[in-house]
């Protein structure tokens, strides 16, 4: 081998050992996907307590989706549950309705009109004169609001469909506050949880859905999240399902239930959180039949 050849190899060498010192830098810099264990503690065993999540702040206390309501279940809570749409202009912004007509009055939905004109309007008269002048916040507003309190966390619904582009302004946010791994994002819509794991695959995610599968593990598996969201019914006539998923280190979430006998009847199955407009009322239940909780 001539002084040149051996030269060449030399070099080509360092730099693959360059390259590949450089690779595990890289993948241990890069935060794993929390589980749910990371992010909800144990898994629930059946008649354990579950956790709370105020569905869209405090309802009981606040009209939803408003910072009041936001900042009730922030504080007293575990995990506080919003809903997350883009304005016109491409802002996030928490509103849950297709339209805004229940709300305030107007026919139009949140697409339609820019921030500037959302923030016009009145978000809290409907539920009580007491409330008039409320503003809808922006989704940067109630992270930041979030950020300030070092226990709380958040359940954040993406409406139906989100391209790459417009979860990765969510996930920057999230990033901006300081919050992994205290946001979870979630979703009905198989687009917007693909395109979270696309974004930003360490973000927890929990997919919503109506009728738990028997074996809900393969969907969780392919999707990457962390828990499932669905309704006591799905739960009760599949009991089975809830085995097999916190098996495999998945939890299960039920909404959105108001009643003693349903918070009973999941309760003795182990479900993990309870999604619920009654939160204050929830917490007392837990007390009384869940001592030390």
């Amino acid at each position: 081998m001539t002084r040149t050849l051996r030269r060449a190899v030399r070099i080509a060498c360092a730099l693959v050992g360059t390259l590949a010192t450089a690779a595990l830098l890289i993948v241990a810099a890069t935060p794993t996907t929390a589980s749910a264990v990371d992010v909800f503690g144990a898994l629930r065993l059946p008649g354990e307590a579950a956790f709370i999540v105020g569905h869209r702040g405090d309802r009981a206390e606040a009209p939803e989706n408003t910072m009041p309501s936001l900042e009730l279940a922030m504080d007293d809570l575990a995990f506080v549950e919003t809903d997350v749409q883009l304005s016109r202009d491409g802002v996030p912004v928490l509103f849950h309705d297709t339209t805004l007509e229940r709300i305030t009055g107007d026919h139009r939905t949140v697409g339609d009109l820019d921030l500037a004109e959302l923030e016009r309007l009145d978000v809290g008269a409907w539920y009580g004169r007491e409330h008039a002048g409320e503003r809808m916040p922006t989704l940067d507003r109630f992270l930041g609001a979030l950020a300030e309190r070092e226990t709380a966390r958040a359940l954040v619904e993406l409406k139906a469909d989100w391209r790459p582009d417009q979860v990765r302004q969510v996930v920057d946010l999230i990033e901006r506050h300081q919050l992994r791994g205290r946001v979870v994002l979630q979703s009905f819509s198989l687009e917007t949880l693909f395109a979270v794991q696309q974004v930003s695959p360490t973000t927890p995610r929990i997919m919503l859905i109506r009728e738990l599968p028997a074996n809900p593990v393969p969907l969780a598996e392919r999707l990457g999240i962390i828990g499932f969201g669905t309704t006591a019914a799905s739960v009760t006539a599949v009991p089975g399902a809830l085995d097999a998923a916190h098996a495999a280190g998945v939890a299960v979430l039920c909404y959105t239930l108001n009643t003693h006998e349903r918070w009973e009847e999941v309760s003795a199955l182990g479900v993990d959180g309870i999604i619920t407009d009654q939160p204050s009322e929830l917490d007392q239940w837990l007390a009384v039949t869940a001592p030390g909780t």
